[in-house]
């Protein structure tokens, strides 16, 4: 017997975004398997209600069911197909809300008009039968910026059921990259498999380096005096501190490359860009005054003669 994802929720068909997420919640917080342990029928509704919430909430999926059902929820369907199909049947291929392809008409449209094997046009391939696997699930996970570079090893609580699922972000993971979690997606509605968890990564911002592809870029702060006679300073890298040459002379905003000093993802690595940036005394006095002046004699009168429009 077909399923009513609405019912599931408790909502009706017309209900929001916000409706449908918050009686999910309410569902989800009373089913939860960790509050009802042993509780077998509780466990199953849990499972329920998490299938409908997650074909609801998806715009795309929504349409989907609304349309065909939970057949359009099936991997490989081919909506131009069935409304195709639909077309030539002279709508008697019945498609509900909530319910499942009329089966009775199409098997009688079919014979009839000689279009041959609907579910083989409908599921990718003629003349297939037996069990589809079940619908990917994508969600989100965010993870801090050094463990994107080096890769992590996350747990994750699902909210289908509350198993804990160990997930690899692999070493120079970059934001927007997708994760698959084989096997922790949607059941599927016809014994096969199910589907996959698709996790995209968010990567949270530094508060030193900023990413570019596999190029890291910092600002380093260096004293006049290292400006000026240059210095052997340390910087920070993915792999730990290195020692960087500052040249004598080095001016603010000057950017020096360290090679292979970035992210590796694989067998590329990118490089770490490094601006200077000189730190002038913070407060005053009649030392810096008489400091400044010196340097304002020694650098001259017109540093921006050469900046034309």
């Amino acid at each position: 017997m077909a399923r009513d994802f609405y019912k599931e929720l408790g909502v009706n068909r017309d209900a929001g975004a916000e409706e449908i997420k918050k009686a999910y919640r309410k569902l989800a917080a009373e089913l939860h398997p960790d509050k009802n342990p042993g509780d077998g029928a509780k466990e199953a509704r849990f499972k329920d209600v998490n299938r409908a919430y997650q074909a609801l909430s998806d715009k795309e999926k929504r349409s989907r069911y609304d349309e065909f059902g939970e057949d359009g929820l099936r991997e490989g369907f081919d909506v131009e197909a069935a409304r195709a199909y639909k077309r030539a049947a002279g709508g008697r291929a019945r498609y509900s809300r909530g319910g499942s392809v009329g089966f009775e008409d199409i098997f009688g449209a079919a014979q009839s008009s000689g279009i041959g094997d609907l579910f083989g046009d409908l599921f990718g391939g003629r003349g297939r039968r037996g069990p589809v696997k079940g619908a990917d699930v994508s969600s989100d996970v965010t993870v801090d910026f050094m463990s994107a570079i080096r890769g992590a090893t996350l747990r994750l609580r699902l909210q289908d059921g509350g198993e804990e699922v160990t997930v690899r972000v692999p070493a120079g993971a970059g934001d927007g990259d997708r994760v698959r979690v084989p096997g922790h997606g949607a059941p599927s509605g016809t014994g096969g498999q199910p589907g996959d968890l698709m996790l995209s990564i968010r990567v949270s911002p530094h508060p030193v380096f900023d990413r570019d592809g596999l190029d890291l870029y910092m600002d380093l702060p260096i004293t006049p005096g290292e400006a000026y006679r240059g210095a052997k300073v340390r910087v920070p890298t993915p792999d730990g501190m290195v020692s960087l040459t500052v040249p004598p002379a080095a001016q603010s905003g000057q950017v020096v490359r360290l090679r292979a000093r970035g992210v590796k993802r694989g067998k590329k690595t990118g490089d770490l860009y490094v601006r200077f940036l000189v730190r002038m005394p913070e407060g005053q006095s009649k030392e810096i005054e008489a400091a400044i002046e010196t340097l304002d004699a020694a650098v001259g009168d017109d540093v921006r003669a050469g900046i034309r429009v």
